[in-house]
């Protein structure tokens, strides 16, 4: 079997991201895995699983799906290729908790600080 073409790679920032993955249960786990493999194989990612967060620079959200169940992880490009995961939380309203965005984006401000 060959590997399949890597458009981006994804890697964890920290412990931000396996905090919340680790929390999941079997088949949320699975279901992130298959998304964060389709981010880094396909060359369009549709916005269904990948959207920038309107009003921040550069600050985007993974989107999974799992039944009535909806999970974000945030994440940020890196030199264009690199997607880093941040922190991730389960869904529960309409709109993105403002203290759940502020987290990430001192995620993102922390890894560019430390590089």
């Amino acid at each position: 079997m060959t590997a399949k073409k890597k458009y981006r790679e994804v890697i964890a920032y920290k412990n931000y991201f396996n905090d919340f993955y680790s929390k999941q249960s079997i088949k949320v786990k699975k279901k992130v895995i298959w998304t964060l493999q389709l981010i880094e194989e396909i060359e369009r990612i549709p916005k269904t699983y990948l959207k920038h967060i309107e009003g921040t620079d550069g600050l985007y959200e993974i989107r999974i799906k799992l039944s009535s169940n909806i999970y974000r992880i945030f994440c940020f490009f890196d030199e264009g290729k690199l997607v880093v995961l941040a922190n991730g939380f389960q869904k529960k309203s309409q709109k993105t908790p403002k203290n759940e965005i502020e987290n990430a984006l001192a995620i993102k401000k922390e890894y560019e600080n430390e590089k």
